[in-house]
């Protein structure tokens, strides 16, 4: 009976030590928010604010403030709602809805229910519509032009991840998976070998603090990128060391690097891939390092520039 009571109490006070960091934004949510971002409801149609909103910037979700879709996705589709045929790499997460027919969008991070989304319409020529409930969005006009995002991966994704949130400038890391070909692989898929992904982290950054070639810098100097078969201890085709650029400039950027790091007598193998659909990867292996008060045992910031 002892041993009972013991357990309780472990498991209670691991439950505490979980509490999502968003759970006061929750209980500051008003009737008509509650009743759309976290039962599932559906605001009128024609009647969210941001139904004929043009402004440019980022929408971002209510609860966790995480960016969620840009403007330059946001279309007129006459549906009622505000419509974007793209949505922030990972930040989406697709679920089938209760009726069985539809496929419910909610955010990536906090769940919080944004509406539902839509394909084969031929509404745009990504063929996707994103139909999102204004009262579960923000608007940032100011982070537009300043956010961007780069993905890296150098073996393990938590030690990657600790050491690029460190730098000043990044707004935030996420650990996940690209470069495969199975759609929403889990942490299980990509260890088997199977899908063909990457562990990666998505970096989303101030390009007005940090530039894309400093942060590819501390990129090359936090793993080793002479490792052809993994990451330390780590070895596997998802630890291989590779960048995923999203245009010209970006691999401009790195091959002049890689160029730099060779005639300093390093053999590179670092690949680099065209960038693909990112992944996020479980909840459990966010901010890894962080939440177990642990550090990386197989990344360490090496000066090579």
């Amino acid at each position: 009976m002892r041993l009972f009571f013991i357990s309780i109490i472990l498991i209670l006070s691991i439950q505490a030590g979980d509490v999502k960091p968003w759970a006061k934004a929750l209980e500051g949510l008003s009737a008509s928010e509650r009743a759309v971002i976290v039962n599932k409801g559906t605001e009128r149609p024609f009647s969210g604010k941001y139904l004929n909103h043009n402004d440019d910037g980022l929408y971002r979700c209510k609860v966790c403030n995480s960016a969620l879709y840009k403007s330059t996705d946001k279309f007129d589709s006459h549906c009622g709602w505000p419509s974007f045929d793209d949505a922030v790499s990972g930040a989406i997460l697709r679920k089938r809805d209760a009726d069985g027919r539809r496929t419910e969008i909610l955010c990536a991070k906090c769940n919080a229910h944004l509406g539902h989304v839509f394909e084969g319409e031929r509404l745009t020529a990504k063929n996707t519509r994103h139909c999102v409930n204004s009262i579960s969005l923000t608007f940032d006009k100011e982070k537009k032009d300043t956010l961007s995002y780069a993905y890296f991966a150098g073996g393990c994704f938590w030690g990657v991840e600790y050491y690029l949130e460190k730098l000043d400038g990044v707004k935030s890391v996420v650990s996940g998976f690209m470069g495969g070909k199975v759609e929403n692989p889990s942490y299980r898929d990509v260890v088997a070998g199977n899908s063909g992904h990457l562990e990666t982290v998505e970096v989303v950054y101030d390009a007005s603090k940090i530039s894309y070639e400093n942060l590819a810098k501390a990129f090359f100097e936090i793993h080793d990128p002479t490792q052809v078969d993994g990451q330390g201890p780590d070895i596997g085709t998802q630890y291989l060391s590779a960048i995923f650029v999203d245009n010209e400039e970006e691999r401009e950027t790195i091959e002049k690097l890689i160029k730099i790091l060779e005639a300093k007598n390093y053999k590179i193998a670092t690949k680099v891939l065209e960038k693909s659909s990112f992944f996020k990867a479980e909840e459990y292996h966010q901010d890894y390092y962080k939440r177990h008060k642990k550090e990386p045992y197989c990344h360490a910031r090496v000066k090579r520039f």
